[in-house]
């Protein structure tokens, strides 16, 4: 612990456009290195390190309440010729200056940071939880921006679902679009196009995976995709503008829908209802995915990964119902077994899913806002299994 007369400031470190911690502090997207100092006082300053050619920008538009750059805070020894070397030595420097002896950080802190400051005599502790919660509970602007997101989303899956849907088939159920096989890879394509065009890209990929690769629920996908097997396709694009992400998934039988398939079907439907309607704020993600459950084995299935040995037929649910999503594609909370208390503003994914090697997968996933009396779902896209 600390002494009385010392002095504690809090530090963010590392690129705004791959630093996202950093980035939600100050709500500045600049791909060089950078440093939010939150300096001690009432209310606390916070001063921000960036690139000279960059500042003028960031006095406009950045969540601080003074912008310098490295040479503001030069040591005499300073050592140049590398920008992130530079900006961690002026970290350094700007805290001893300022009379701190010790720091608090975010488990993000790049150790070039550390090491410096260590160097200087200044203590260091990690917080893993700093800036956490402030991620989850989405303020009014992230929350639009997330709307947008899963807007921009669904238009692209409604055009890849009904691809899909209206090719033809080949008498060996093959099936073809504009007089090619139609593949996993080609639907890529065309997603990869669509997105550019209304302002996304796919930077972690999409997944169009058709029958038994489907049973995985992670194979992106490849191959040719038949009539009468499930296809999942799972969009998660990040936009440019605002930098956060959407996050979709529906499933498409091309021709008849197989018995077996329409039933795993409803019980997936019927476990995202289950699921929605158990969150709110207050109420636990290990209770939200415990609704899931409940669904998933009275209707006959199991969870977990299938057991050694398991036959094909085995289907199962290996995964938790969804996870917090935003800056990230993956943010707390995880939506599983021992999943915290929720909270008003905590935007999640609600994808319950059942695979079988014998059959293929089929997952439905929506986005949700968790308010104090339930949620605001920003999907409107049908999750039927015909899109023709």
């Amino acid at each position: 612990m600390s002494g009385s007369n010392s002095k504690h400031a809090v530090v963010f470190a590392g690129s705004p456009m791959t630093n996202l911690a950093l980035y939600h502090r100050i709500r500045f997207a600049v791909g060089d290195p950078t440093a939010l100092i939150e300096l001690p006082g009432d209310p606390k300053q916070r001063l921000l390190i960036i690139r000279d050619i960059e500042m003028q920008r960031a006095r406009r538009e950045a969540h601080a309440d003074e912008v310098v750059c490295p040479k503001d805070f030069a040591p005499k020894d300073w050592e140049i010729g590398d920008r992130e070397l530079e900006t961690a030595q002026s970290v350094a420097e700007c805290l001893r200056v300022k009379g701190i002896d010790h720091i608090t950080t975010d488990r993000t802190l790049p150790a070039i940071y550390a090491h410096y400051i260590q160097k200087a005599g200044i203590t260091i502790e990690c917080d893993p939880d700093l800036g956490v919660f402030d991620r989850r509970s989405k303020d009014a602007v992230e929350l639009q921006h997330l709307r947008e997101a899963q807007k921009i989303t669904e238009g692209c899956m409604q055009m890849a679902c009904e691809t899909i849907a209206r090719s033809n088939a080949e008498s060996n159920g093959g099936l073809i679009h504009d007089g090619a096989p139609l593949t996993s890879e080609r639907m890529f394509e065309l997603i990869d196009i669509w997105f550019l065009k209304h302002g996304g890209s796919t930077p972690h990929g999409s997944i169009v995976a058709g029958g038994s690769i489907g049973a995985d629920c992670h194979d992106r996908g490849t191959g040719q995709l038949f009539t009468g097997q499930p296809i999942i396709i799972d969009l998660f694009p990040y936009i440019k503008s605002s930098h956060y992400h959407g996050d979709c998934t529906r499933c498409v039988v091309h021709g008849d829908i197989p018995d077996e398939v329409a039933k795993m079907h409803a019980t997936v439907i019927e476990a995202k209802q289950a699921a929605e309607n158990t969150t709110r704020a207050g109420v636990t993600a290990d209770a939200v995915h415990s609704a899931t459950i409940k669904v998933i084995e009275a209707n006959g299935y199991s969870m977990g990964l299938p057991e050694e040995g398991s036959p094909d037929t085995a289907c199962t649910m290996p995964h938790g119902t969804g996870h917090g999503i935003g800056l990230d594609v993956h943010e707390p909370p995880l939506i599983d077994v021992g999943g915290p208390e929720l909270v008003e503003g905590d935007v999640l994914t609600i994808e319950p899913g059942l695979y079988c090697k014998a059959i293929g997968g089929i997952r439905i996933e929506d986005m949700v806002a968790v308010t104090k009396d339930g949620i605001e779902n920003f999907n409107t896209l049908q999750t039927g299994l015909s899109w023709s």
